[in-house]
């Protein structure tokens, strides 16, 4: 250890390191003196601080060897019990095959989705957590009471008046505050690591269970949380210790506050405070997304280096936390890289963007939308997954998240995308300036091709979600605006590869009757082909006027009641009035609880629910 840091904790702890027969060294910690030659109370109080401590490391190392052993559990269970592929279930259910429905492994395997979807699924205090599952919150909940448990598990309590070296009558209390606020410390920084982990987007998490990365964001957010709330508590122990009970004053808490580790120790506070504030709902909505993530970066940075600075003998978990970080950076890299490794006419191998032809869609008033279609060589995503793009002639330091909204479709070795998004600032906004200059450059009337703009892309990522639809499910599919490219994909998969004794339909929410044109390819497909019928209902909340048939000649359609159902365009009119689901008051949006409980009365064929996954 560096001998001014032993020289500051020997001055904390009242150890006469020069009288000392041996250095005992704990792990963690500053190494002891052995014997202990100063007062009865005192050496009590050592024997605490450093029991309290090792026991702390002990809790610390079991944590992490029960998150290894559960890890290693769910991976063997995945393989024990694997999910049946798209493919697989799919051909099963038009074959007609029930052997594998009868297999025990099989039934075994629906027992547990079926009790993880009815009891672990739904939403769990939404006020508090957000549009998160139960099984999260149990996940956390666990975590947070072994951590609350192995707090205080441990440490002797107890007070000890110790008198001042060479000031008769002054005398210290010390109390088994210190022990305490050093095993919290201890378990902030064993939980760094962790809560990086859970930020990761390659990440090893998502290959050994299955789950995708997104659904972690949300132990890596509450996981912050349980730091900062331990970091305070640490910090403020320590200070009604030092400038309180400490005597003589104030010249205990001058001299303590003066030391480098504790200079450190506050600056790594502020750090973690403003990681805290940055990350709240409200101050990235001020500040925008980009801040954020950007900041993000360079404080935690900044936070581990000031740990390390504050208490070097516990970088075992900050160096850790740094090497997760950067090899996810790396595997982002490496995995963007070998997705545009490919054949460039005229130069051989390289790195090839994808150039994505643009068709933008003014909207003065709400954002314009911007649709792009390429292809690109890689292998065929799933229905359910999506891709980071970066748009490189706007900026190479940023890529967003976007779902295709057509189905997987591969020719010739190249497989098709398919975006649309709406540009309300920040990068997307930029996309749509170059969409618009490009056009205005070149107009349709002239030009052979659309535009184009280079396209980067990462992916894909998160989990399929038809993996599991048999074709005796009945699929209700909702969407507002651009979030149709969540569902689009299924309806369009699930006709394609489907008997046509099931329920399909769409229920699409958009501003205006005109907003059907960006996604016009994707809807003409579903009227034609064999496969089931699919019902596509589309409610206009800012148009007046009737209702417009697949064909666009313009119908009107009473209601039930006798009312006018208005905004509502159905590319399948079915035989029921659709009038009960649409208002004639501005705003016209859909009643979905009469949206619903029509499609259910309507199935009279297999399950009459969607699947969860499948809501958007």
């Amino acid at each position: 250890m560096d001998s001014h840091l032993k020289s500051q904790l020997a001055a904390r702890h009242i150890q006469n390191m020069s009288e000392a027969a041996s250095l005992e060294p704990h792990w963690g910690y500053a190494d002891r003196a052995v014997p202990c030659t100063n007062d009865p109370g005192s050496c009590a109080y050592l024997d605490v601080v450093y029991g309290s401590h090792d026991l702390g490391m002990l809790y610390v190392g079991i944590l992490w060897v029960l998150i290894g052993i559960i890890l290693l559990l769910w991976a063997v269970g995945r393989r024990a019990l694997p999910s049946l592929s798209e493919e697989d279930v799919l051909r099963a259910a038009l074959l007609e095959d029930t052997r594998a429905s009868k297999s025990f492994t099989n039934r075994l395997r629906q027992t547990i989705s079926s009790a993880v979807n009815r009891y672990l699924l739904p939403d769990c205090i939404r006020p508090v957590f957000g549009r998160t599952t139960r099984l999260q919150v149990l996940i956390l909940a666990v975590l947070a009471a072994y951590l609350l448990v192995f707090s205080f598990v441990g440490i002797v309590y107890n007070t000890w008046i110790t008198p001042v070296k060479k000031m008769p009558g002054v005398y210290n209390t010390r109390v088994s505050l210190g022990p305490w606020s050093d095993r919290i410390g201890v378990l902030a920084y064993a939980l760094t690591p962790l809560s990086v982990l859970f930020a990761t987007r390659e990440s090893i998490l998502s290959l050994l269970t299955g789950v995708p990365y997104q659904n972690f964001n949300f132990l890596h957010r509450w996981v912050g949380y349980i730091i900062v709330i331990q970091s305070s508590l640490h910090t403020i122990g320590w200070l009604v210790i030092e400038v309180r009970l400490y005597q003589p004053q104030p010249t205990v808490a001058e001299e303590w506050i003066s030391q480098l580790y504790m200079i450190w120790g506050c600056i790594a506070l502020f750090f973690l405070m403003a990681l805290y504030v940055l990350s709240l709902p409200p101050v990235i909505r001020l500040t925008g997304y980009e801040f954020f993530r950007k900041s993000h970066y360079v404080l935690a940075m900044l936070y581990v280096g000031a740990c390390i600075g504050h208490w070097k003998n516990l970088e075992c978990f900050m160096i850790p936390a740094l090497v997760i970080w950067f090899l996810d950076r790396a595997a982002r890299a490496v995995r963007t890289a070998l997705m545009h490794h490919n054949f460039i006419e005229g130069k051989g191998m390289g790195f090839s963007a994808a150039q994505a032809a643009i068709t933008l869609f003014p909207d003065s008033e709400n954002g314009d939308v911007v649709r792009l279609d390429f292809s690109h060589p890689h292998d065929s995503w799933s229905i359910g997954q999506h891709f980071y793009l970066c748009f490189t002639e706007s900026s190479i330091w940023q890529s967003h998240p976007f779902t295709p909204l057509n189905a997987p479709v591969t020719v010739n070795g190249r497989t098709n995308h398919s975006y649309i998004f709406r540009a309300k600032g920040g990068e997307t906004k930029k996309v749509a300036e170059i969409a618009a200059r490009k056009l205005a450059a070149a107009p349709g009337e002239k030009s052979e091709a659309a535009p184009t703009t280079s396209v980067v892309l990462t992916g894909p990522y998160g989990d399929p979600i038809v993996r599991n639809v048999t074709s005796d499910v009945n699929v209700l599919c909702v969407a507002g605006g651009t979030g149709v490219t969540y569902v689009l994909p299924v309806l369009t998969s699930l006709k394609k590869n489907s008997a046509g004794s099931r329920k399909l339909e769409l229920v699409w929410v958009v501003r205006h009757m005109k907003d059907v044109e960006w996604i016009r390819p994707e809807l003409d497909a579903l009227e034609v082909g064999e496969g089931p019928k699919i019902i596509v209902r589309i409610f206009a909340t800012r148009d007046g006027g009737n209702q417009v048939s697949a064909s666009g000649r313009s119908e009107s359609e009473s209601t039930s009641d006798g009312g006018e159902a208005t905004g509502e365009k159905q590319i399948k009119t079915s035989a029921r009035s659709v009038g009960e689901v649409a208002s004639s008051d501005a705003p016209r949006h859909p009643e979905m609880t009469a949206v619903v409980r029509q499609f259910v009365d309507a199935t009279v064929f297999g399950h009459r629910s969607s699947p969860v996954d499948l809501e958007a």
